[in-house]
C-alpha cells in the first residue's frame, strides 16, 4: 500500500505526445510559474517575518490575536492561494468546514504529497503537528511559525507526551485555540487505501472534522511515498496545464462515550467512514510498516518484508520499535541467501550452525504458523517473542550452562559442547567447531558462562532447543522415577506374595 502506481500512458503514439506535451509545455510554462511563484515568496516572506516578530520560536503560550491574526488568516492564507494557482492548482472545495468550537480537530487523508499542504490555506491557516527541525528550514520555516505548530521532537524521550497534552490543551480551549490539522496516518502513501490512523488527533475525546484529499487528475504527479523523486515530481506538475486537488469536509464526528475511553475506536470509526466516502478499502499497517519497509530496503531483502502490520503485533506481543528493528537485522543475516526475503529451514540450521535435524524441523515448524515450508518476517518476530524469548531466562541458561559443563569447571570445552548438542539434536555425527569458535570469543579454547549468557541472550533461537532438552530430560526423568515406584511396588507385592506363601506353608506344617 505504500508503493506509488505509475498512471498508465496509453500506447506509444499516446506516449511520445504526453512528452511532446511535456517538452513544449515544460518550456513555456516552468520559467514562467517560477517567476510568479518566486515573486508570491518575495512579498509573503516579510509579511511572515513580521508576523513572528517577538513570537517564541517554540512553546507557544497564547494564540495570535488582533493585527498579527489577521494578517495570518487572511493576507498570507490569500498569498498561499495565489502561490498554489501560480503551480497551476484548481482548487475545488465541498461541504463547510465549521468553526474550532464545534470541531477543534481537523483529520486530514489519505496523506500522499508534499503538495497536501493547500489543504493549510484553504482551512485558513490551522495549526500543524510539525517536526521542530522544519522550523529552521530556510523561508518555508517562517511560513510554518505562523501556524503556530504543535512540536515533535526527535532527541525529547517526553516529545510523544508533550505533544499529546498541547493538542489536548488546545482543543479543549473552547474556541480560544484555531483548529488543529492532523494527517493521522502519519506518513505518505499512493491514496490506494487508508491505512491506521495514529491515535493522537483522537485521544483528547473532541469532535474532530474529517476532510478528503482526493486529486482527479489523468497523470498522477503528485503522490510521493517517503523515497519518491521530489524535484522531478515538481517539475512533473509545473508542466501540466493544471492540477485539480479536490478537498471535502465531511460532517464533525463526535466520539461516544466508549470512544472518548478507548481512542484507537475512534480513529477506527473515523477512518471507516472517510474510506467509505473515498471508496477505498483500509488496511492495517501503520507509519512503523513503511519504516520497517525502508529499514528492509536498506538490508538488501524485499520491501514488503517490513509490512507486518506492527502496530497488531507490537500490541500483542507488547513489542517496541527499537527492537523489532533489530530482529529485521537478524532476520536479514539469515535471509540473505534467499529469494524474496522468506527463510527455508536449510537457511535456518545454516545461521544456527546445526545440522537439519527432527528437533531442528520441529522448532522450524513452531515459527512456520502457515505451514508453507518458510518463515516470512512476521513469522520470525511472533516466533522469537513467543517461543525463544520468555525460555531465554537467567535460570534455563545457568541449567544449559551446568549441563554442557559436565567436569563442573565452569567452562566448557568443544567435546563437551559437542557431547551434549549430538544427544540434544539426536545427531551422531556433528561439526560444532564453528559455532564453539563463535562463542567463544576470546578464542580460549573454552566458554565462559559470560561468553555463553552474551551468546544466549543475543541468539534467542538456542534457547527453545536448550529448553526442549531440558523438558526431555525432566520427561525421561519423570518416566524412570514412575518406573522405579511401579518397579518397588511390584517388588513389595512379590514379597507379600512370597510372606503369605511361607505362612501358609508354616501353618499346614503347625496343623
Amino acid at each position: 500500500p505504500v508503493h506509488p502506481k505509475p498512471s498508465r500512458l496509453g500506447s506509444g503514439s499516446g506516449l511520445c505526445g504526453f512528452f511532446l506535451q511535456f517538452v513544449l509545455l515544460g518550456f513555456l510554462l516552468v520559467p514562467l510559474r517560477t517567476i510568479c511563484m518566486v515573486l508570491v515568496l518575495l512579498v509573503t516572506w516579510p509579511i511572515a517575518a513580521i508576523v513572528t516578530l517577538g513570537q517564541p520560536l517554540k512553546g507557544a503560550v497564547e494564540p495570535m490575536a488582533g493585527w498579527r491574526r489577521f494578517l495570518c488568516r487572511v493576507v498570507i492564507s490569500s498569498l498561499g492561494q495565489l502561490y498554489y494557482l501560480a503551480m497551476g492548482f484548481r482548487v475545488v472545495v465541498k461541504g463547510q468546514q465549521v468553526s474550532s468550537a464545534q470541531a477543534p480537530i481537523l483529520v486530514v487523508a489519505p496523506h500522499s504529497s508534499f503538495f497536501d499542504g493547500i489543504v493549510c490555506i484553504v482551512a485558513g491557516l490551522p495549526s500543524t503537528v510539525s517536526r521542530t527541525e522544519t522550523l529552521f528550514v530556510p523561508i518555508f520555516g517562517r511560513f510554518l511559525r505562523c501556524l503556530q505548530p504543535v512540536l515533535v521532537s526527535r532527541v525529547d524521550p517526553d516529545s510523544r507526551k508533550n505533544t499529546i497534552l498541547e493538542i489536548e490543551k488546545r482543543s479543549t480551549s473552547g474556541g480560544h485555540w484555531p483548529q488543529v490539522l492532523i494527517f493521522p496516518e502519519g506518513t505518505c502513501t499512493n491514496r490506494s487505501c487508508l491505512i491506521t490512523f495514529k491515535q493522537g488527533a483522537f485521544i483528547p475525546g473532541v469532535p474532530v472534522q474529517p476532510v478528503l484529499l482526493k486529486y482527479p487528475n489523468k497523470l498522477d504527479t503528485i503522490s510521493w511515498t517517503w523515497q519518491g523523486p521530489a524535484k522531478t515530481l515538481l517539475l512533473f506538475t509545473l508542466c501540466q496545464p493544471f492540477t485539480t486537488v479536490q478537498i471535502e469536509f465531511m460532517p464533525p464526528q463526535v466520539p461516544t462515550e466508549d470512544e472518548k475511553k478507548s481512542p484507537s475506536l475512534f480513529a477506527n470509526r473515523v477512518r471507516a467512514l472517510m474510506a467509505q466516502e473515498l471508496g477505498l478499502p483500509v488496511t492495517d499497517h501503520t507509519y512503523e510498516d513503511c519504516r520497517l519497509m525502508i529499514s528492509a530496503g536498506e538490508l538488501t531483502l524485499p520491501m514488503e518484508t517490513g509490512l507486518v502490520e506492527f502496530t497488531k503485533i507490537s500490541k500483542k506481543l507488547n513489542l517496541k520499535w527499537d527492537n523489532v528493528r533489530k530482529e529485521l537485522e537478524s532476520f536479514s543475516a539469515i535471509a540473505s541467501s534467499c529469494k524474496g526475503g522468506r527463510i527455508k529451514i536449510e537457511e535456518f540450521a545454516s545461521f544456527l550452525k546445526l545440522p537439519v535435524s527432527p528437533a531442528l524441523q520441529e522448532l522450524f515448524a513452531l515459527f512456520d504458523r502457515d505451514g508453507n515450508g518458510t518463515i516470512d518476517f512476521r513469522e520470525y518476530v511472533i516466533g522469537v517473542t513467543v517461543l525463544c524469548r520468555p525460555a531465554n531466562t537467567e535460570e534455563v541458561i545457568q541449567m544449559a550452562f551446568k549441563l554442557f559443563d559436565t567436569d563442573e569447571d565452569q567452562s566448557i570445552t568443544q567435546e563437551e559442547f559437542s557431547s551434549l548438542l549430538r544427544s540434544a539434536l539426536g545427531v551422531s555425527d556433528l561439526n560444532v567447531s564453528s559455532l564453539f569458535r563463535e562463542i567463544d570469543t576470546d578464542g580460549s579454547g573454552h566458554i565462559t558462562y559470560s561468553e555463553f549468557e552474551s551468546f544466549a541472550l543475543s541468539h534467542p533461537e538456542y534457547a527453545k532447543l536448550f529448553t526442549t532438552y531440558l523438558e526431555l530430560q525432566r520427561y525421561y526423568a519423570l518416566q524412570e522415577a514412575e518406573l522405579d515406584s511401579i518397579c518397588s511396588s511390584c517388588s513389595s507385592e512379590d514379597l507379600r506374595s512370597e510372606d503369605n506363601q511361607e505362612g501358609s506353608t508354616s501353618d499346614k506344617k503347625e496343623d
